[in-house]
């Protein structure tokens, strides 16, 4: 098998939050727990759960958007992480974002054809005519032949979100990290943003996509990954294979009333005062150990002392 797009090893992440006075105490906020994961080429990657799971702050760690406090993040083979923002510079056309709020990414006093012809100049590398030629494809492709000229205030949110991935689409990225890319718009509209985003990545390219929308992670992701508490405490395929971890469940269910509401356990699992399934004898093991990510199946990892295997295969 090749080097994977996105290799990422034990990462872990801590924000120091001071305290509300000078002379309160600063806190540690442990946002990312010793995560491990790869990307292969062609993977389109789900990070989902509920906010505050650390999806978004894993999402920006792979990129470099933030440092990481323990651990490696390799992207093709590289150590990212140890890169000063010099080094990195020439591989940021290969690593690619897309923000959540794509007004705030986009420059007010530039159309459309602007955004995606000086990314093409600036980043790309092109002359004037060429990354003209290239933006202009791109926005055909993406339904924005006609809107060349418009300028942010003048397009729907949709339009803003699709002139923020022609910018990273016609660079012809290895990796995208989208994140929540369909947020505030109307359901026909994400589906168009996704089809957008995902129809026309390279063929060797991975892709992360964060999202709070379970149907659209069901739809397009070919993994997901389930977070909580700065864990993954769930990897599988979900055309494959249903969720067992009881906060996925509850995730994924459409016909849930139901999600977690009593808060993080300070200890242990951090799911069990909401866990239907810390029952004993179980519960014992629950409120004392944190569950490590256990292999069911080739495709599927899950951590919870409920429902790993009686002999594990500790996922790696």
């Amino acid at each position: 098998m090749s080097e994977p797009v996105v290799r990422v090893v034990s990462v872990s992440k801590t924000f120091i939050q001071q305290g509300a006075f000078p002379w309160s105490p600063e806190r540690p906020i442990h946002a990312v727990k010793s995560v491990d994961i790869e990307i292969h080429e062609g993977e389109i990657i789900a990070l989902v759960g509920q906010s505050g799971s650390g999806k978004t702050t894993l999402a920006r760690l792979v990129l470099g958007l933030e440092e990481i406090t323990s651990g490696q993040i390799l992207l093709e083979g590289r150590r990212w992480d140890t890169m000063t923002e010099r080094e990195r510079y020439p591989h940021r056309v290969r690593y690619q974002y897309v923000p959540q709020d794509a007004m705030s990414a986009l420059d007010p006093q530039q159309s459309a054809l602007e955004h995606v012809v000086e990314t093409l100049r600036v980043l790309g590398g092109l002359d004037s005519a060429e990354a003209e030629r290239q933006a202009i494809a791109m926005l055909e492709r993406l339904g924005l032949g006609h809107r060349l000229a418009a300028l942010p205030r003048q397009m729907s949110g949709g339009e803003q979100r699709r002139v923020t991935l022609a910018r990273v689409l016609a660079l012809r990225p290895r990796l995208v990290v989208a994140d929540e890319p369909t947020s505030g718009l109307e359901p026909d509209r994400r589906e168009e943003v996704l089809r957008d985003l995902i129809g026309n990545l390279p063929k060797d390219a991975g892709c992360i996509l964060v999202t709070h929308d379970m149907s659209a992670a069901r739809k397009w992701a070919t993994r997901v990954l389930v977070m909580l508490d700065g864990h993954i405490i769930e990897k599988l395929d979900l055309r494959e294979e249903d969720p067992v971890h009881p906060y996925a469940r509850m995730l994924f269910d459409p016909w849930s009333s139901r999600l977690p509401d009593r808060g993080l356990a300070p200890t242990g699992c951090a799911f069990r005062l909401d866990c239907p399934q810390c029952v004993p004898p179980v519960a014992e093991r629950c409120v004392a150990t944190v569950p490590s990510l256990q292999r069911l199946d080739d495709t599927h990892s899950v951590a919870c002392h409920a429902a790993a295997p009686q002999d594990p295969r500790e996922d790696s």
